[in-house]
């Protein structure tokens, strides 16, 4: 896991619910360097950011099955059909409820970024 790039916490339990701050697609960094954003584009950067966020939710024992809401923010809507792509790809058959919201900007000009809500109740 990275260090978030604003002041807010990555991830929260509230009970049963964890909540994932919005993550961006951004590769683990290597070598002491910072993270940074995967080449490729919105299909690639939201892989990556599933990856993030099931990371965020492994360190609290629970996976992206356990998901049941997500908010995925694109900068391009005809990238749309790109991101179902690779949402069908991170979730499976798995279908958390999605809202999908094109928005003028991201942080460090990421293309894209997703938040997620699960519910596991703690070990």
């Amino acid at each position: 896991m990275s260090t978030p790039v604003g002041p807010y916490t990555p991830i929260v339990r509230a009970g049963s619910w964890l909540i994932c701050s919005g993550q961006l697609g951004l590769a683990p960094a290597t070598g002491g360097g910072p993270p940074a954003l995967v080449a490729g584009g919105s299909g690639p950067q939201l892989t990556q950011a599933v990856a993030n966020a099931a990371a965020l939710l492994a360190a609290e024992g629970a996976s992206l099955a356990d998901v049941v809401k997500t908010t995925v923010f694109a900068t391009d809507p005809a990238e749309f059909p790109v991101v179902n792509e690779a949402y069908v790809a991170a979730f499976g058959d798995h279908r958390p409820a999605r809202s999908m919201v094109a928005v003028s900007g991201l942080p460090m000009g990421a293309s894209v970024e997703i938040e997620v809500w699960a519910t596991h109740d703690p070990a």
